[in-house]
């Protein structure tokens, strides 16, 4: 049987999981609780980038910061369209506020989108002979690497980023995981350059005033929300 045909990702939340992914082993280089947090920062973000949603200001009825649906007709991806009427149906919520709903159970979909695009495959297995685990190893390394090329363009080039791998740097670099994704020892550049710079593109102009200041907000978010989750995986011992 041939393989499927290669299609990319087309959204944010997919770029950011494999990046998240070892490409070998096929797991997460975060924990599962960090991840599902990321992703569901990546949807806002995407909706935020295609001005489906927005910030609430001073003026209006929602409470400023909270996010309010500026246009809730079909974006033609279906799990965008699901975080639309998601966000839609419920009262104004800060981004912080929203991060656990739509993250829940959007990692497993992500993975079987990116294995129907024939990008990663699916491996079954058991932990301990008992439970049920799914590894994603890398099937196709197209996209990815040319996601990783443009990663290390603006990161280590200084080339200008664009907003939507801007974004997954912000994203990244909230999760204080680019080292892992970016080698800067491979690059030639001390780490700390390494996040020097990404901490310039996550504050940088590179989106109108609106879309800045609500790609802040949710990376601020993100890294509120993992923050809590490691102060809990820690409290807990697990």
């Amino acid at each position: 049987m041939q393989p499927a045909a290669s299609v990319n990702p087309v959204l944010l939340a997919e770029d950011l999981l494999l990046l998240l992914t070892n490409d070998e082993s096929g797991k997460l280089v975060v924990s599962g609780s960090e991840a599902d947090v990321a992703l569901a920062g990546a949807l806002l973000m995407e909706l935020t980038l295609g001005e489906r949603i927005e910030l609430a200001g001073e003026s209006g009825e929602a409470k400023k910061g909270t996010v309010v649906v500026r246009d809730g007709s079909p974006t033609g991806d279906a799990l965008l369209d699901e975080a639309l009427a998601t966000l839609g149906h419920s009262r104004p919520k800060k981004p912080q506020d929203l991060l656990g709903k739509l993250g829940k159970d959007i990692r497993p979909r992500l993975y079987e989108r990116l294995a129907t695009a024939g990008v990663v495959r699916a491996e079954q297995g058991k932990v301990l002979g008992i439970f049920p685990t799914s590894r994603w190893p890398e099937r196709d390394a197209t996209h990815e690497r040319e996601l990783r090329d443009r990663l290390s363009g603006i990161l280590v080039q200084g080339d200008e980023p664009d907003p939507r791998t801007a974004s997954v740097v912000a994203v990244l670099h909230a999760l204080r995981t680019l080292p892992k994704v970016i080698d800067a020892k491979a690059h030639g550049i001390p780490k700390r350059d390494l996040n020097s710079r990404a901490t310039a593109i996550s504050e940088g102009n590179w989106g109108s005033q609106a879309v800045r200041r609500a790609i802040d907000d949710m990376t601020a978010a993100i890294v509120a929300a993992t923050a809590a989750v490691v102060v809990s995986t820690s409290a807990t011992g697990d």
